[in-house]
């Protein structure tokens, strides 16, 4: 396997770590629009498997012309949603293995944007999901976190744990702090924009299938595990949505993010001044697009690991008749505690859980555990083996344990 990571930004350096521990693939090249940030980054690693390289992500051929120049047979793409389609299309073009931790972007309904969907995520994948399938090429979408993890985790509670179930709700959420910074998001304000101020996207089989509702919608307290306590979650547009119902059997699915209050203000305030807006306007003659500029005011999240303290977690909570016939709900879960991934790959805990994913999916991948044809999420595949190399020890596995809790 000759791995390409394009984007080396915390996601993609951290996966670039974390693959240096392992050695399922001969080499990995890592690319990025700025070359002396994965040079930077591969004179830190030190493995003699590494190369850097230049790309442009919003360029197909750019993009093509990497993965063949680079030999690359898997593409793991690493930078925001704005560039799935290019990487994606060119991975098709160049005959590439495609994975990615966020889909193609959303586009709400013209008229009736907080009840009923338009164009959701992932379904310019999707629309292509005949073709990589005829052609005998996989893209694995959405393998990172959210969605990712929390797909795997719902797969694995489909079937070991439940017999029949009635929902899906994926719960987020850290009692993270960055020291020196009153506001200063852990994961790139580019995506947490676009996921938060969008239309949520629920799923009823009831009601019909997948429909929208407004931003921050329907705030529920939740009790996140080891330690992390009580955090008010609230309704938030994400892949796993629009992805679970297409592999899994439940009656609804929906996602609820732990913001907080604060968070939120400030996004409403963006939304309010326009500064979410992708729209380029003129600044003195200078074509900017306002959330660059939200974003390049903001500290890199990816610097920020050596100021936080905490833990995050990601899950899903599974509600419905479980094996033994009684009805209950069962939280599956996998936390990350920032001082331990910064002891392990110099990568703050957000990142750093994001990241793993992919590799262990790129290993599973390797040794032929997981196969496949088409533009499939992590749910298509068995869990067992992923959530079993994610927490056995290292080296065999990548020492990291997921846990479940009864609700």
């Amino acid at each position: 396997m000759q791995i390409l990571i394009i984007g080396a930004g915390g996601v993609g350096s951290a996966a670039a770590r974390i693959a240096s521990r392992r050695s399922f693939f001969e080499k990995l090249t890592i690319a990025d629009y700025d070359p002396a940030r994965p040079q930077q980054l591969i004179e830190a690693i030190g493995d003699a498997r590494y190369a850097a390289a230049q790309v442009d992500a919003s360029s197909e051929d750019s993009i093509v012309e990497l993965i063949r120049s680079t030999g690359a047979t898997h593409v793991l793409n690493a930078v925001d949603p704005r560039f799935v389609m290019p990487i994606f299309t060119a991975c098709k073009t160049a005959g590439a293995t495609y994975l990615d931790m966020a889909m193609s972007l959303s586009q709400r309904h013209p008229e009736q944007p907080f009840t009923r969907t338009h164009v959701m995520l992932g379904d310019e994948q999707f629309a292509a999901a005949d073709h990589w399938e005829r052609d005998g090429q996989l893209a694995l979408v959405g393998i990172g976190v959210e969605p990712g993890l929390s797909n795997v985790l719902a797969r694995y509670a489909a079937d070991e744990l439940f017999e029949d179930i009635e929902e899906l709700s994926v719960r987020d959420g850290a009692n993270l702090s960055v020291e020196g910074y009153e506001f200063a998001p852990s994961f790139s304000i580019w995506t947490t924009i676009e996921e938060c101020l969008n239309p949520p996207v629920l799923f009823d089989k009831a009601k019909g299938g997948w429909y929208t509702t407004a931003p921050f919608s329907e705030p529920t307290v939740f009790e996140f595990p080891e330690g992390i306590g009580e955090v008010e979650c609230v309704n938030v547009e994400h892949e796993e949505v629009t992805m679970m119902p297409r592999w899994l059997d439940a009656q609804r699915v929906d996602f609820k993010y732990g913001l907080g209050n604060e968070f939120i203000e400030v996004l409403k305030t963006l939304n309010k001044l326009g500064l979410d807006s992708t729209d380029p306007v003129s600044v003195r003659g200078v074509q900017v697009s306002p959330r660059d500029v939200v974003a390049a005011c903001l500290p890199d999240p990816a610097t920020l690991g050596p100021l936080m303290k905490g833990k995050t977690c990601a899950g899903v909570l599974v509600t419905g008749t479980l094996k033994d016939g009684s009805t209950g709900s069962r939280y599956l879960y996998h936390v990350a505690d920032n001082e331990d991934t910064m002891a392990r790959d110099n990568s703050q805990a957000v990142v750093w859980q994001t990241a793993v994913n992919p590799v262990i999916a790129l290993e599973l991948l390797a040794n032929g555990t997981w196969s496949g044809a088409g533009v499939l999420g992590p749910e298509a595949f068995t869990a067992a083996p992923f959530l079993d190399l994610l927490a056995a020890a290292e080296p065999a596995g990548y020492g990291s344990p997921w846990g479940i809790v009864e609700k």
